[in-house]
């Protein structure tokens, strides 16, 4: 048996943990540089604000009806969502943490009535970090997701579904008639992974709520859509497709990009944000002790800047040998912004990403043979045997120590505490960052702006 956990309105309920006043207001969390609506509390949803709609289309509701906008605050919704994750792991053997807020146990050999224990896991995330959730169980991944939607539902909207069904909903364990009903009232567009092109193409097909995709023939759906919506089928037919992936695969390309607060045009400024970027995607790559085997960066100006000139290249640049070396990241990074680079555009966004991604051990050697290796050549190295020692990076100083040694200050003493001089200024500074003139203080993170509490 399977369960999902959700936070409700996540990024909001964050919010909420930290400033009380917001609960029942209409709130919104906003992208990057203030741009989009990205989280919406119910009261905001009720207002019809739409999901990624921009905040210019919504900002009149601030005056109309109280709507309440913030910034991102990604560090403290991702400190909150890890301790939420490590609380609900506790109470079953297997755990997939699916994204920052939702979470799939595997509850398989554990005996009694789940039921219970998912309003005492609920109860606990709740006192502990002040998170409210709903808990979906099910036979199978696709029926546990909708019985959280389920549950989600019947506590916002009564009389969607039957009240014993808020908070916490338990779809293998109610009987058949329940369950045809429970499909029959929900919209075939809210099952997990079907999305709004399916749902269109299943409703001119006659298909329109999950009874009807029930009964439909599996074979069928495979050779008009794919064997995604078969297997969609056949789990919320209790025949389990999927199961919980508690370790899953290491990315295949790992990215950093932002939109900058101000247009850049000097190249000396893209080269700093950059730099940043580089140094954020080589550390990624050594948590999941990756290498990379190219750099693609790209540059961007704004495509709503009407009276700019456009110009949006990228490339890729390889690497003479797989690596997250910081400074062979950020050299190979720069020399491809060089060629990118052409002066007289504001250019307003840019990204790194890493790409070719190996175990960080698999490295072949490569013999230099006139001493003038491309940018991200490691000297030192020879024959062809894998896995091979990492080499030594730059002026012959190790590598991986050196990586160490870095990864270990900045975690001790916050993320930029060390790092390359070319992305030195922009991480203590920030010049070019998006906007976030909304954004509240990074409660559980950061010392300097942890809560005040007056008595």
């Amino acid at each position: 048996m399977y369960a999902l956990v959700d936070v409700n309105n996540m990024y909001v309920s964050c919010e909420r943990v930290f400033n009380p006043s917001l609960i029942g207001r209409p709130v919104v969390v906003l992208s990057n540089n203030d741009g989009a609506c990205i989280a919406r509390s119910n009261e905001a949803k009720d207002l019809g604000v739409k999901m990624a709609q921009p905040w210019f289309q919504v900002r009149h509701l601030q005056r109309q009806a109280g709507l309440v906008a913030l910034s991102a605050n990604f560090e403290l919704y991702g400190d909150m969502s890890s301790r939420m994750m490590a609380l609900v792991g506790r109470h079953a053997p297997r755990q997939e943490v699916y994204s920052i807020d939702e979470s799939f146990l595997d509850f398989d050999g554990v005996p009694g009535d789940l039921v219970p224990i998912g309003r005492e896991m609920r109860a606990q995330v709740l006192q502990w970090t002040g998170l409210p959730t709903s808990v979906g169980f099910g036979p199978t991944k696709t029926l546990a997701k909708l019985a959280n939607h389920v549950a989600k539902m019947a506590e916002r909207k009564p009389g969607s579904y039957p009240t014993e069904f808020a908070q916490v909903c338990h779809l293998g364990a109610v009987p058949l008639d329940a369950l045809r009903q429970v499909f029959g009232a929900t919209p075939v567009g809210d099952v997990w992974g079907i999305g709004r092109r399916s749902t269109a193409r299943l409703n001119e097909g006659g298909i329109h709520t999950v009874l009807d995709l029930v009964h439909a023939d599996a074979a069928t759906l495979r050779r008009q859509f794919s064997v995604v919506l078969e297997k969609t089928v056949l789990e919320l037919r209790g025949t389990a497709c999927l199961d919980v992936d508690h370790e899953p695969a290491p990315q295949q390309q790992i990215m950093c990009s932002r939109s900058f607060g101000s247009p850049i045009t000097e190249l000396a400024g893209l080269v700093e944000v950059v730099s940043q970027f580089a140094t954020r995607v080589a550390e990624k790559a050594r948590q999941q002790a990756a290498a990379a085997g190219a750099v693609h960066v790209f540059i961007a100006t704004s495509p709503f800047r009407q009276n700019d000139r456009q110009h949006s290249p990228s490339t890729t640049w390889p690497l003479a040998r797989p690596s997250a070396d910081t400074r062979l990241v950020i050299q190979a990074a720069v020399q491809a912004l060089n060629g990118l680079y052409r002066p007289g555009f504001n250019y307003v966004k840019a990204g790194v990403m890493l790409m070719a991604l190996q175990p960080e051990g698999l490295q072949q050697g490569k013999l230099d043979l006139f001493g003038a290796s491309p940018a991200g050549a490691q000297a030192g190295t020879q024959g062809s045997t894998l896995p091979c020692r990492p080499a030594p990076g730059p002026r012959g100083v190790d590598g991986a120590r050196l990586m160490g040694a870095l990864d270990a200050l900045n975690r001790r003493f916050g993320r930029g505490a060390v790092t390359v001089a070319s992305a030195a200024h922009q991480a203590r500074n920030g010049d070019h960052s998006g906007r976030q003139e909304r954004r509240s203080p990074r409660y559980t993170t950061r010392l300097e702006e942890i809560a005040t509490a007056r008595a």
